[in-house]
């Protein structure tokens, strides 16, 4: 039995992963945030001991940030200003005196989702997540490809229009509407025009999104998942129209691309992390 561990700006969440998939229990709270650098560990600390027994053999963690994933140091964590280096591998290791792994975020979405997701598993794909931010991971025959700082795959970053894609393709487009992701599926999905729009909009920049995801990455698979691909069917005819004017039309054909119903794929990567 294994505890993984998915931390965010957001949320953090703590769960018991069984053998194939299987959940134990599942703890989730809003994460300090704006704490302190000791105050951000105190409450991971405190959601791990409520979960720590003598059959946990392991922890993977996933963290929206640059890893030493050899070391287990995470960088510049997004979305907890104090988080600048923390030798995350060291100080959980130290305190449990078991194995620890820790990895980026999308990379630990991507190991859940090839292997436990829809037609799973998969050996080749190409897997986004759009939520706060957009985030992508690269699966080659059957494994991450992390690139030096397990960044690679960042695809939100690439510059696009006068901004990037993250600014486009994230829950920041609707900020940047007035509105949320949330509230604009909710009237959408209601036949509200205005919310409609934005929804075709979006699925326009995403569809440009995933036009360059082809052209460096040529996957058979692409994998969609984050809070906003859970209204995938309100952007997805505009996000095909854009895609089909790809140069090269065996290639749309040959692709599959579809957003993962998978339950917590982030939580179920992060306990692959320990082998």
């Amino acid at each position: 039995m294994r505890i993984a561990i998915d931390l965010g700006g957001t949320n953090v969440r703590v769960a018991t992963v069984l053998s194939e998939g299987r959940f134990g229990r599942i703890l989730s709270e809003p994460s300090l945030a704006c704490g302190s650098e000791q105050e951000v560990l105190e409450q991971l600390y405190r959601l791990i001991d409520d979960l720590i027994t003598p059959e946990v053999d392991g922890i993977g963690i996933g963290v929206p940030s640059v890893v030493d994933t050899e070391r287990g140091i995470v960088y510049n964590v997004v979305g907890i200003p104090s988080w600048k280096e923390v030798h995350l591998k060291d100080l959980l290791e130290a305190r449990y005196h078991i194995p620890v792994a820790v990895d980026n975020d999308c990379n630990c979405f991507a190991l859940g989702v090839t292997r436990f997701g829809k037609d799973g598993p998969y050996k080749e794909a190409f897997c986004a997540t759009l939520g706060t931010g957009v985030g992508g991971s690269l699966v080659v025959d059957g494994h991450l490809y992390r690139g030096r700082n397990a960044g690679a795959g960042e695809i939100g970053s690439i510059p696009y229009l006068d901004r990037d894609y993250e600014y486009y393709c994230s829950s920041r487009f609707f900020v940047g509407k007035g509105t949320t992701g949330k509230d604009t599926a909710i009237a959408a999905a209601g036949g509200d025009p205005e919310a409609l729009a934005i929804m075709e909009e979006f699925g326009g920049h995403l569809g440009r999104l995933v036009q360059m995801i082809m052209y460096a990455y040529d996957p058979a698979v692409i994998i969609l998942g984050g809070s906003i691909a859970k209204a995938f069917s309100l952007f997805e005819e505009p996000m095909w129209r854009v895609i089909k004017e790809f140069p090269y039309p065996k290639s749309v054909e040959n692709l599959d691309l579809f957003a993962t119903d998978l339950d917590n794929p982030g939580i179920l990567g992060a306990a692959l992390l320990c082998g």
